[in-house]
């Protein structure tokens, strides 16, 4: 039990290490992230899943670091694109896209599609690995592709991504809004009541 004090976040991406921090960071664990750990480099996501991405960063990094990590992998899927840009969405301008030149790219590709079929979803795969299970869990949310940017907050696609339930984008909520009800909020917080029952045993 007590290996499993530590917990390593296997991301190099800040935005993301503040979402799971905020869903760990209350769970009794020290939380640590791949600043701890400069000997992680960039782990390259050749998965042609989610779920295969967000597991080999999670055994990655447990590999190296022999502590238990979680990793996760979200893609945007939009229906008009037949679910893309998927697993590509970090990637969808080019291997060394910025987040702005991700959304100017999708907004140019969706520039003639009508309003009522801008349908899409974010979808985020959790995974745990700890060397003796290997976890994961899933969050979807829905929503449609703006035709502008709106709101100053999230990253990513989250200016251009208008949530279904509420009307605003992720970008127009405050980051307890969103972590609420976004996709990789609740891929983890399945996680995190996983490994509550974990630590129990």
């Amino acid at each position: 039990m007590s290996r499993l004090k530590k917990l390593v976040l296997a991301t190099h991406n800040p935005d993301k290490k503040k979402e799971m921090k905020a869903a760990f960071g209350r769970q009794g664990l020290i939380v640590l992230s791949l600043d701890n750990f400069p000997e992680v480099g960039e782990i390259e996501e050749t998965g042609a899943t989610l779920l295969e991405n967000s597991l080999l960063k999670a055994r990655t990094v447990h590999r190296i670091t022999g502590l238990p990590a979680i990793a996760d992998d979200t893609g945007l899927e939009v229906d008009a694109l037949d679910g893309a840009p998927g697993v590509f969405s970090a990637r969808f301008a080019g291997e060394n896209a910025t987040y702005a030149d991700n959304v100017n790219k999708l907004l140019l590709v969706m520039v003639s599609v009508a309003e009522n079929v801008r349908t899409a979803r974010f979808r985020t795969v959790a995974s745990f690995v700890d060397g003796d299970r290997e976890l994961w869990t899933e969050g979807v949310i829905e929503g449609e592709i703006t035709r502008e940017a709106r709101g100053a907050g999230g990253f990513g696609f989250d200016p251009i991504f208008e949530v279904t339930q509420t009307g605003k984008t992720f970008a127009e909520m405050t980051a307890k809004e969103k972590n609420k009800i976004s996709h990789r909020g609740l891929a983890l917080r399945k996680m995190r009541e996983l490994l509550t029952n974990i630590f129990k045993e």
